[in-house]
């Protein structure tokens, strides 16, 4: 009998329902996270010898649940979160959230959909993903940081500092302010650690770009021969994507990225929207790489793009065809990347 095992995975527990033929639920199980989460869990399935499992966002809070299962030789699926609250909420009568009706429909989304994504071994792609992740959580980070000096720095000075700014800038701004009163002098004082903490930020930016360069080296992509793709966008879309061969074609691809229009008809009426669905890293990755070959009058990209508007096109249409174009180049190079 084949027996599919949900999961809804949690920080501090998780909650396994093991479902058999025509859906019967055979057995539950909930149990604290932790060292011995796997063993327990495997001792609990010796009856079900012909198992799978089912987790619900293996790459989010049950990344490291799916690992785990996976390294014990487990077959394991990953079931994203929507499938499975469409499942409870429409394919039965639970409609209650709770731990085990939400394992319980895990256990059906994997028992009914069988081209659901097949778990890996964590690899270099995910090692790309962090790497990603970590540099954007460090931009944005300054981007604040900065705002908050730029906040401060109009009311300090009559125009504040009028260019973009970095920590050298704040540092030259103070020598040339003069505080009047206790105010102004706190003021001046914050700026001062708002610069400190910026030029921080600067030296790790610095030194995430060395190791993002480096791995996308190591990686032996060709996602940076495409013009305007560098080792970060290259990491962004490494990693965003994992295993490419999950994708059975570009158009797969652009659907899960996003560029591909999601159509929208009603009463004999057919029309495109924008969609809003799919992974945003890598929508913004090849928003990216879009804005950079429409900076560079001798690029590819910028030609499609001006051809597209002299076909009447608006300029966010003309972009979005530009996206699109590049969603499916990407995916040819990733697909290549992953054959050689």
């Amino acid at each position: 009998m084949d027996v599919v095992i949900g999961i809804d995975p949690h920080k501090a527990s998780h909650t396994a329902v093991a479902l058999g033929d025509g859906e019967v639920e055979l057995a539950r199980l909930q149990l604290r996270s932790g060292r011995s989460q796997v063993g327990r869990l495997l001792r609990w399935a010796e009856p079900f010898p012909q198992r799978r499992w089912a987790i619900e966002g293996a790459e989010g809070l049950g990344f490291l649940l799916a690992q785990q299962l996976v390294a014990a030789d487990q077959v394991v699926m990953d079931v994203p979160a929507t499938l499975a609250a469409r499942t409870r909420l429409l394919g039965s009568g639970r409609s209650n959230k709770n731990d085990p009706n939400d394992a319980w429909s895990v256990a059906v989304t994997a028992a009914r959909h069988r081209d659901l994504r097949v778990v890996r071994p964590a690899a270099h792609a995910e090692l790309l993903r962090l790497l990603a992740k970590r540099h954007i959580d460090l931009s944005n980070q300054r981007t604040r940081l900065v705002a908050r000096l730029h906040a401060l720095a109009v009311e300090l000075s009559p125009g504040g500092i009028a260019k973009r700014l970095n920590s050298t800038d704040a540092v030259k701004f103070l020598a040339t302010v003069t505080p009047t009163d206790p105010v102004a002098g706190l003021r001046k004082d914050l700026i001062a650690e708002l610069a400190s903490d910026i030029a921080g930020l600067e030296a790790q930016i610095k030194q995430s770009e060395r190791r993002i360069r480096d791995a996308v080296g190591a990686s032996g992509t060709t996602l940076t021969d495409i013009f305007g793709i560098g080792p970060i966008i290259a990491a962004m879309l490494i990693g965003n994507s994992g295993d490419i061969r999950r994708f059975a074609n570009r158009d797969r691809f652009a659907a899960y990225n996003g560029t591909a229009p999601i159509e929208f008809s009603s009463g004999g009426r057919v029309a495109h929207r924008v969609s809003q669905r799919g992974n945003r890293t890598l929508n913004h990755a090849l928003h990216l790489a879009a804005i950079c070959q429409l900076r560079h009058p001798e690029s590819e990209g910028r030609t499609y793009y001006e051809r597209r508007v002299a076909e009447g096109k608006t300029s966010k249409e003309a972009v979005r065809a530009l996206k699109r174009q590049l969603s499916n180049i990407a995916y040819r190079h990733l697909v290549a990347d992953a054959i050689s």
